[in-house]
């Protein structure tokens, strides 16, 4: 029995006959069916769905001219957990092609299967324990990516991924754009480990909890921060240059739901800079925001070893959110939605300052 979800022909973006890339709703929907046809293509492999008659994950990318080139692979389970694709447009096909990227390197995230659901469990573990960048999965992205833009350059790969896949392009385009090459990435339900406070519907009590959150943590990193300098101090090694800064003109694409706790907070995490800023508590926050209370006490338990900062924690973002109410849980985390006509979106520009 076929899946409706996996089926193009019944929930894909089949209104997008042609595509404006000068268009914020195209290129979303594009990327996120991108990603689909990732989640597709491993349940093809599960399902042995092979060939033209029986695979469904082809029409995915095929629709949209994209070929999928390469399959990445994870080295523990052998589930597909990414690929790259390739633009290959019709040649009379003219409308905003040079906003169009080349290649679009696109990640799954969990698949709910007996194949594959320990292995992605685990890396999901690896996110909460801020160890995603540890893991064998990671380094096969990251050489995909640096080798894609070593070969083509930045300007004609997107990255885009969904749930723990947004969180692998995040984290693989953090770790590019600090050399100073910045991709366009697409992130769709990136995980924000932390309490869903952006759930709480008394404005006053969600900001105060954020202010005593951001206070707390902000002593704690000025702990840190004065025990790392007494030791460089020591050691007479020059201080670590702002992480932050070095990301400042990065603007990845955020897509949450209010309705996705996974996600959710990333609303409260860049609107709260803002309202810190108004109250003249933005040098609080500016240490704050690069700072989890998790990472922090994962930092102490680990003895200062793990220096990566959470994958959630971004200077700049591009945040969309989905204003339209979701029927349950699963819609609201579901990629469905960001393709979907009768959905109402609100984009914000964040940049860290």
């Amino acid at each position: 029995m076929i899946c409706e979800r996996d089926d193009f022909s019944l929930t894909g973006p089949l209104h997008l006959t042609s595509v404006d890339w000068a268009n914020e709703h195209h290129r979303r929907s594009v990327a996120a069916s991108l990603v689909q046809g990732i989640y597709v293509a491993e349940r093809d492999r599960q399902l042995q769905r092979e060939g033209p008659e029986l695979a469904l994950s082809p029409p995915w990318s095929e629709f949209f001219h994209f070929r999928l080139i390469r399959k990445l692979v994870d080295d523990a389970d052998f589930s597909i957990f990414g690929g790259i694709y390739e633009y290959k447009p019709p040649s009379h096909t003219v409308k905003s092609q040079q906003l169009s990227p080349r290649f679009v390197i696109a990640f799954r995230g969990t698949v709910n299967k007996a194949d594959s659901i320990s292995r992605d469990i685990e890396l999901d573990i690896h996110i909460i324990k801020n160890g995603l960048h540890t893991t064998t999965r990671f380094e096969i992205a990251m050489q995909a990516v640096r080798n894609m833009v070593a070969s083509v350059g930045c300007s004609n790969v997107w990255l885009a991924g969904h749930s723990l896949g947004a969180s692998m392009a995040l984290l693989t385009g953090k770790t590019i754009a600090r050399t100073g090459v910045l991709p366009e990435c697409f992130a769709f339900n990136p995980p924000f480990l932390s309490p869903p406070i952006e759930r709480i519907k008394d404005k006053r009590i969600k900001h105060g909890i954020r202010i005593a959150g951001s206070v707390i943590t902000a002593g704690l990193a000025l702990a840190k921060k004065a025990t790392q300098q007494v030791s460089q101090n020591h050691r007479a090694l020059p201080a670590p240059p702002d992480p932050f800064a070095a990301l400042s003109d990065w603007f990845p694409r955020l897509y949450v739901n209010p309705g996705d706790h996974l996600c959710s907070e990333f609303i409260g995490y860049f609107e709260h800079r803002n309202k810190m800023e108004e109250i003249g508590a933005g040098f609080v926050e500016r240490l704050a925001t690069q700072h989890s209370l998790g990472g922090l006490v994962m930092d102490v338990v680990s003895g200062g070893k793990n220096t990566e900062a959470p994958v959630h924690l971004i200077p700049t973002a591009v945040l969309t959110v989905n204003m339209s109410s979701s029927r349950d849980f699963k819609e609201a985390h579901g990629i469905h939605q960001w393709w979907r006509e009768d959905k109402i979106f609100e984009t914000k520009i964040y940049q860290y300052k």
